[in-house]
């Protein structure tokens, strides 16, 4: 299928396993309910659907979010040693900076963090898990 793909022969995958997909597709289409629910260039759904998570691995553990942190909507993982941020890297403000300000503010320091972009599997069960509105159906 690879060489296939090498020499620009159009392939139609119809599969289970997203991390195939995701590897080998330019474009996804997506089924739910035996509806084509989306057909999208892999890369421009990723980054219109797709969120980062924003990973802190903190200096000193914490036992809960610090009440100055609530407007961003942390989690709190690795048994007090990590923050969790999710948000939309497309968005004008991703609160990325301000968070980082408020936590030196407050004296919680990080010793080291990392992002991650939603994979395709990510969005595809986003989609699927979506409750759909039936046609015709008022919204």
């Amino acid at each position: 299928v690879h060489g296939l793909r090498e020499r620009g022969v159009t392939i139609i995958l119809t599969t289970h396993y997203i991390e195939e997909a995701e590897e080998m597709a330019d474009r996804v289409g997506v089924i739910s309910q035996g509806q084509l629910i989306l057909v999208e260039e892999k890369h421009a759904l990723i980054k219109k659907m797709g969120r980062k998570t924003l990973t802190l691995n903190l200096a000193e553990p914490l036992e809960a979010v610090p009440a100055e942190l609530a407007d961003w909507k942390l989690e709190l993982a690795g048994d007090g040693h990590e923050l969790v941020y999710e948000f939309d890297s497309q968005a004008e403000a991703t609160g990325v900076p301000s968070l980082l300000r408020r936590m030196s503010d407050i004296g919680v320091a990080f010793k080291d963090l990392h992002t991650r972009q939603s994979s395709l599997e990510d969005i595809f069960v986003g989609l699927v898990h979506e409750p759909r509105v039936a046609k015709g159906a008022a919204a």
